[in-house]
């Protein structure tokens, strides 16, 4: 099984008697019912409802751990201290690595991704044996067609529900309030759907960075991120079908089988 570390993560610990309250009436995910050990996938929305930070969050015994994108850590460590005002929480940065492992016969240690089992699993600590880069695992996520929650997405303009995290694990729809819930529970349950991320396939390099995707003349939608042969791109999901083109050569959406009929 290959293991890489992800030198574009980096963690937050959470504590304090407050620590999961805290956490739950901000984030997308269910923090109140998070066991020791456990991993989810959430988010940290603005008040309208936009993406701001993804977050994997792990379980501890006095609160959590949070994983999170290494370029955004600073950025999420003054939020939540903005938000933090008289609650009984500690929110310190902390230096250990997150790894990540796939493919048959996963070492110990590693839990379950959240979004996808095919994934592999998580785990973070101060080292692991590693025989894999992070551009190999990047391949393996793009070839499941699953959207890098930061890579992929414009912070304060992407709707999670965009980046999939309805299909995902990423959003509990039942745990009550948390900060845009009003606007992701709205698009949710009126199907207000427009975009969602898809993979297409070409050949040859990935398009630049906000290609247009064209159905004829018509935009279909905008590469996000890729790879040689494989990209990530928000779709319309009413221009999907047909000749789709992007700077001229062809592409097409390939569908997992994790996303349902659209």
């Amino acid at each position: 099984m290959p293991i890489a570390r992800l030198d574009s993560r980096a963690l937050i610990r959470i504590s304090g008697p407050d620590a999961r309250p805290f956490l739950h009436n901000l984030l997308t995910q269910n923090v109140e019912t998070l066991q020791p050990g456990e991993l989810r996938f959430g988010a940290l929305l603005s008040p309208p409802g936009r993406l701001m930070f993804d977050l994997f969050i792990w379980g501890e015994e006095d609160g959590v751990i949070l994983d999170v994108a290494a370029d955004r850590r600073d950025a999420l460590l003054q939020r939540l201290s903005m938000y933090r005002l008289r609650s009984s929480v500690d929110v310190m940065a902390i230096p250990d690595a997150v790894f990540v492992a796939w493919g048959a016969d996963r070492p110990d240690g590693f839990v379950d991704d959240p979004r996808l089992p095919a994934l592999g699993g998580r785990r973070w600590g101060d080292q692991s044996e590693t025989d894999a880069t992070e551009a190999d695992w990047q391949a393996h996520r793009l070839t499941l067609g699953v959207p890098d929650p930061t890579a992929d997405t414009l912070q304060d303009k992407t709707y999670p529900i965009e980046a999939d995290f309805d299909l995902l694990n990423g959003i509990d729809f039942h745990k009550g309030c948390f900060i845009g819930q009003e606007t992701t529970s709205r698009m949710k349950r009126r199907g207000t759907i427009k975009n969602r991320m898809m993979a297409i396939a070409f050949d040859g390099p990935a398009p630049e960075r906000g290609a247009e995707v064209l159905n004829g003349d018509l935009r279909a939608g905008e590469v996000m991120t890729g790879a040689e042969g494989r990209a990530i791109a928000l779709m319309r999901l009413d221009r999907m079908d047909g000749d789709l083109t992007v700077e001229g050569r062809p592409v097409r959406v390939e569908k997992p089988d994790w996303i349902p009929d659209l």
